[in-house]
């Protein structure tokens, strides 16, 4: 008894010295963890938010406008306005042209060409006369212009003064015809030469008052900018695509009244050619080759 107490003093006094003391076992004994959110002030209540930092709210981006070419139309200048729906008119009277010539020019060379057959079989110009100023307007007046001159003539037997003088009326009726026929192409020529730049001046028109927009903004963000610029461009499309069909119409227009003017002057070559074998028969009046007419008593010369 006396040992074991001898031992427990000598211990408490190695102890008290700074030797260490036998560490507990880990296994035996794990420390609670600490939490991590920290307490909130006693003096506030439990549901106050004021003091927490607020995060910055995202500002919304601005929606762009309507970019269809419609919306893009409504949202234009008005300056701008007025050279695309002037571009649409110039567009739509290419097209009016394009479909009223295409037709008239169709039907003056079927009759034309159905003309010039009658007068290719014909043997006479009094045989061949009838069919083909029935067949075309066009024709019928080269062969009034026959009769004016044969009419006129006093001496028949001029073969040469009578074909030279046929010849310059026709020259003048196959102008004039050309000339009507070429009506209506000088405004596609004036579409095709003058719409790009009507666009070219809308779309500068446009830009420009982009930048003003920008000056007054203080910004150069696209998306503030494309729209004013999308419209501007739009202009130039329109006037892009009321020229090109317009050239293109006009060169088409200008080769057809060039095929047309060709069979017209064949017509007035058969004509002609019948004229010239009528006045090579003596006996034959050829100044009345309308079947209908009774033929003038023209004195023949000896």
């Amino acid at each position: 008894m006396r040992g074991l107490l001898g031992f427990t003093i000598l211990f408490v006094t190695m102890t008290a010295h700074g030797q260490p003391a036998p560490q507990p076992d880990p296994a035996m004994a794990a420390p609670a963890p600490a939490s991590t959110v920290p307490a909130a002030p006693e003096n506030l209540p439990a549901n106050n938010t004021s003091t927490l930092p607020l995060l910055p709210a995202t500002a919304p981006a601005e929606l762009p406008r309507d970019l269809t070419p419609f919306g893009m139309f409504m949202s234009a200048d008005i300056i701008v306005k007025a050279v695309m729906l002037g571009l649409i008119f110039a567009s739509v009277l290419t097209w009016t042209i394009w479909l009223a010539k295409s037709l008239e020019l169709w039907g003056a060379r079927r009759r034309l060409a159905r003309a010039q057959r009658s007068l290719a079989a014909a043997r006479s110009l009094a045989e061949g006369a009838r069919a083909a100023a029935a067949a075309s307007p066009q024709v019928a007046k080269l062969l009034e212009a026959v009769e004016t001159e044969l009419h006129r003539s006093s001496d028949l037997r001029d073969v040469d003064g009578i074909k030279e003088r046929i010849t310059a009326r026709f020259e003048r009726i196959e102008a004039g015809i050309g000339r009507r026929m070429m009506r209506a192409t000088g405004i596609l020529a004036t579409i095709g030469a003058t719409a790009p730049f009507v666009g070219l001046f809308g779309t500068v028109w446009g830009i420009m008052n982009s930048f003003i927009g920008i000056s007054k903004l203080h910004t150069t963000n696209l998306a503030v900018v494309a729209p004013g610029i999308a419209e501007a461009l739009l202009a130039t499309a329109f006037g892009l695509a009321a020229a090109i069909p317009a050239v293109v119409i006009y060169n088409m227009f200008a080769r057809s009244i060039a095929h047309y003017r060709a069979l017209y002057a064949d017509a007035s070559v058969e004509i002609l050619t019948l004229v010239s074998r009528d006045l090579s028969q003596p006996a034959t009046r050829p100044d009345t080759f309308d079947p209908r007419r009774r033929p003038a008593a023209v004195p023949m010369a000896e």
